[in-house]
């Protein structure tokens, strides 16, 4: 009998609880029992969902407060020594320390998780670090789950990902790999104990086969995984999802481990040829329900590769599963009462993927449900050929494009002396990305609009009574770039796609950032188009209430469609391109508008980025040029800005460079200005806003330390093309760190550029 099974559920609760619970705990309203009961009581609900839907193998350890790389740093005793660690047991409010942060203490880098939405907190190596088994967290919850009468199957993230995705912090340019001999036997202590509980199976998370390998990297792999297959009475169960194994795929199929799961979605062309290949005993999980998306699965398309390898793996050895955790998808459909049934009809959330899982496994053993698979294939028939996917007007325009509509009319230097000439900033300018605290009463009031509670003439005075608050309070200050704080936006995608055709929103579609912050995506299910303006009144006004410069505030085309639930009906260059046309036309109307200076953020940008260097050359062409197209619109004088995060830049800073925006705000705080490098190597030509306020710590950092590291980037980048602003927007923070942290922002930047006068 083939098995149904699944990688993951969703941590989140369908009403956000864990997210009450936790900011609750965070502010000091409720108690850490408190806070264990609410976890305990979500894991109960994950599980009980799980047997329900007749799933034959459960996780466990899957489940956090915060996130998963973070809690096996904590397992593993890999505790930065800045946060005073004692080597004793390593709980929760110490996890809690090393992602939010401390009085005396920065966080740890937070980064995305491959190419997805989700971010991880990025573990720190040292030349001296020590591994040491130090959580139980993991034991804790397999034996939590067995006194419910739920035998699950562990999971933890494997070796090779968790020094693949570490950085060394000492500067010392040691070889991370060279730790593995120091954190195998931990791993191996770990499988020890978890068999000595009764855990039979252990799921180990290794995406990084989805990744190019090195050679070294590919011997620690074999080394590792030879030391742990010596764990008597467990067996392992290999993970890698994401995407195809291509080269890593004899690595993959020789491990001596009693089971592998590979992406039979996004490496569906290669899953026959892997199942030819495993041992004669080896259990193959197909992922075949895809867990980063919410369009039904066709069931008709995932029996052909189930068939195909059923006809090379006996049926008993195999398991079918989501092609990944189902972590990336909301948590069920069931609260969905506001989307249009043809929509509905089209989507799986993790609930009903379970569903589709069942079903598979059971087609596996030649027990198909026909009726279901007739509907299934009804519903594929309906959405392909649906006039609510297809607009004519939207593919004529994008058919009409031509070389010129993707590029400036001048280039930077030129561009640059005009905007000079009309912005009349100082040295070191000051700015803000965009948001401002999203308060209590700022949400209320919207929720309280959107309901019909308050006019929508009531709510404009009360957006402009936020915005007139904002701008004086940024003049007082002493910025010198304005933003009007957003306060009229829910989510930096999801205010604008409700905006546009081609979009649908949830309404409790929600899903895991990073921490307590949760996005809903918006679903691209059709052609793009922008149907009038989305922005300009309130940026419109904003000016008008300052004689300083007021930056529009836009979400770029590619974070549009890498944000959101995109459709898979066509390319993504596709949807992008037709989304770039809509933010195109609104660019244009603010400058008509009168604003000198727009933000397009491109948050995104990195991490849509392909996972195989390969396939990298054909994405930033496409991601390049939507960015230029939607910019390119606009006079030489007017000022083109865009924002990303947590982005490594040294392998695309050439192509960074090619989007050609006048000023670029990265995020470079946690990492000490280390970003700036690839932008000192490669002589970058426009102009650089480097974070020196971390918005993701509710740490307020003091005049000092921003100043130290405005002079670090002064160092290395041309004084007069740098500005100075936070990490990124300040939705999240409350107004009680957030006017000190700007306050000592701008006096950093006060007392630099009295330096560089001085001595220029």
């Amino acid at each position: 009998m083939a098995k149904a099974t699944n990688l993951g559920f969703p941590r989140i609760g369908e009403r956000r609880e864990l997210k009450k619970a936790t900011e609750a705990y965070w502010a000091g309203e409720s108690s850490l029992d408190a806070l264990r009961a609410s976890g305990a009581a979500l894991r109960r609900t994950n599980w009980a969902k799980q047997k329900a839907a007749g799933l034959d193998v459960i996780p466990s350890n899957d489940f956090s407060f915060y996130d998963g790389m973070l809690d096996m740093a904590c397992l593993l005793g890999n505790v930065p020594s800045r946060f005073d660690w004692n080597g004793g047991h390593a709980g929760l409010d110490l996890a809690f320390a090393m992602a939010r942060g401390t009085d005396t203490a920065i966080a740890c880098e937070m980064t995305k998780w491959f190419d997805t939405n989700y971010h991880y907190l990025v573990p720190e190596f040292r030349a001296d670090t020590t591994f040491t088994l130090a959580g139980s967290k993991v034991f804790d919850e397999f034996a939590e789950a067995e006194r419910l009468g739920i035998h699950t199957r562990p999971v933890l993230i494997g070796p090779a990902t968790y020094l693949a995705l570490g950085k060394v912090a000492d500067g010392s340019g040691m070889d991370k790999l060279s730790l593995a001999d120091r954190l195998i036997p931990v791993y191996v202590e770990i499988l020890e104990r978890l068999a000595a509980q009764g855990a039979d199976w252990v799921q180990l998370d290794e995406p990084v086969f989805a990744l190019d390998l090195s050679e070294a990297q590919c011997e620690m792999i074999d080394a590792a995984y030879a030391a742990l297959a010596q764990v008597k009475d467990i067996r392992l169960m290999v993970a890698s999802y994401f995407g195809e194994l291509r080269d890593n795929q004899v690595l993959f199929t020789g491990l001596p481990v009693a089971g592998l799961h590979i992406d039979a979605v996004r490496g569906a062309k290669e899953a026959a040829a892997i199942a030819a290949t495993i041992g004669p005993e080896t259990v193959l999980s197909l992922g075949l329900v895809d867990g980063r998306n919410i369009w039904k699965t066709d069931l008709a398309a995932a029996r052909e590769t189930l068939a195909a390898c059923q006809a090379r793996v006996e049926t008993d050895r195999l398991e079918l599963a989501p092609a990944c955790s189902l972590l990336h998808c909301p948590v069920t459909l069931r609260n969905e009462t506001r989307l249009s049934h043809a929509i509905l009809d089209w989507l799986a959330f993790a609930e009903e993927k379970l569903g589709e899982i069942v079903f598979l496994a059971k087609a596996a053993d030649g027990q198909v449900d026909e009726m279901h698979a007739a509907d299934n294939k009804r519903v594929m028939h309906r959405r392909r050929h649906s006039e609510l996917i297809h607009s004519d007007l939207v593919k004529r325009r994008v058919g009409g494009l031509t070389p010129a509509d993707y590029r400036r009319r001048s280039g930077y230097a030129a561009r640059a002396s005009q905007q000079s000439a009309k912005l009349n900033l100082p040295l070191l300018p000051t700015t803000s990305i965009g948001s401002f605290p999203q308060t209590i009463d700022v949400r209320r009031a919207r929720a309280d609009h959107k309901k019909g509670r308050l006019s929508d003439s009531d709510y404009d005075v009360f957006l402009k009574r936020q915005i007139d608050d904002a701008v004086t309070l940024q003049e007082n200050m002493g910025f010198d770039m304005l933003v009007h704080g957003e306060f009229e936006r829910n989510d930096m995608v999801e205010y604008f796609g409700e905006k546009l055709e081609g979009y649908a929103f949830t309404r409790l579609g929600w899903v895991q950032s990073y921490g307590s912050r949760y996005v809903k995506p918006p679903i691209i299910y059709g052609d793009v188009q922008r149907p009038e303006a989305m922005t300009v009144k309130w940026s419109k006004y904003a000016q008008s209430r300052t004689d300083k410069p007021m930056k529009g505030m836009l979400t770029g085309p590619v974070t549009m469609v890498q944000w959101a639930f995109v459709r898979d009906d066509q390319p993504c260059s596709a949807t992008v391109r037709q989304v770039a046309l809509a933010i195109r036309d609104e660019i244009c109307d603010l400058e008509r508008a009168g604003l000198a200076a727009i933000q397009c953020d491109e948050a995104a940008f990195r991490e849509g980025l392909p996972l195989r260097r390969a396939d990298w050359d054909d994405y930033l062409d496409w991601a390049t040029a939507a960015f230029r197209l939607a910019a390119g619109g606009v006079a030489d004088a007017t000022q083109i800005h865009t924002h990303m995060c947590y982005s490594e830049f040294n392998d695309i800073i050439e192509a960074i460079a090619t989007m050609d925006a006048d000023c670029i705000s990265i995020e470079t705080s946690r990492s000490h200005m280390e970003l700036l490098d690839a932008f000192v190597a490669f002589d970058y030509p426009n102009e650089i806003g480097p974070g020196v306020y971390d918005i993701h710590s509710p740490r307020v950092p003091t005049v000092d330390e921003m100043t130290t590291l405005l002079d670090k980037a002064a160092q290395v980048l041309p004084i007069d093309r740098l500005w100075v602003n936070p990490d990124c927007g300040l939705k999240t923070r409350g107004w009680a760190e957030v006017k000190p942290a700007l306050a000592n922002m701008v006096e950093a930047a006060r007392r630099l550029r009295g330096r560089y006068s001085q001595t220029g």
